[in-house]
């Protein structure tokens, strides 16, 4: 009697592995016998993080932001201040490493601000948020200017 079992690549059974593998096979330039599919599709992936990253740090700026700027509690600015600093930073590693997704900042300024604004809201509900964003979205104004001080 034969078994039915699908037999599991490596890329299904040891991933770990399977870029190891990978990764020698083009050291050596072993082209024929790569597993092109899954290379394709992880490296695709790698694009959708780096895009991802961005949006998710310029959520937690906007979030930050907003809660320094329109929520009045005093003993809570320090973090946010610091959390605002920190993604600043993080966003200048980001891009300092994948200069493409400066082409990806306008639109994922607008997303990003469209789901801060909804998340603040919806933590801060006894606080009034601007409806539109009041600040220049230009990467250097935003990852420089001190919004707080006048």
């Amino acid at each position: 009697m034969t078994s039915t079992v699908p037999h599991k690549s490596l890329y299904e059974s040891d991933f770990l592995l399977w870029t190891e593998e990978t990764a020698h096979q083009l050291k050596i330039k072993d082209f024929d016998n790569l597993d092109l599919e899954n290379l394709i599709e992880e490296i695709e992936a790698l694009g959708r993080s780096e895009k991802k990253e961005l949006k998710n740090r310029l959520l937690i700026l906007f979030e930050h932001i907003l809660k320094r700027l329109y929520v009045t509690m005093p003993r809570e600015y320090n973090g946010w201040e610091r959390t605002v600093r920190e993604q600043r930073i993080q966003l200048e590693l980001l891009l300092d490493d994948s200069p493409s997704l400066k082409t990806q900042w306008d639109e994922s300024c607008h997303q990003a601000w469209r789901l801060a604004l909804k998340k603040v809201r919806g933590d801060y509900p006894n606080f009034d948020f601007p409806n539109a964003y009041p600040f220049v979205t230009d990467k250097d104004t935003l990852l420089n200017q001190n919004f707080w001080e006048s």
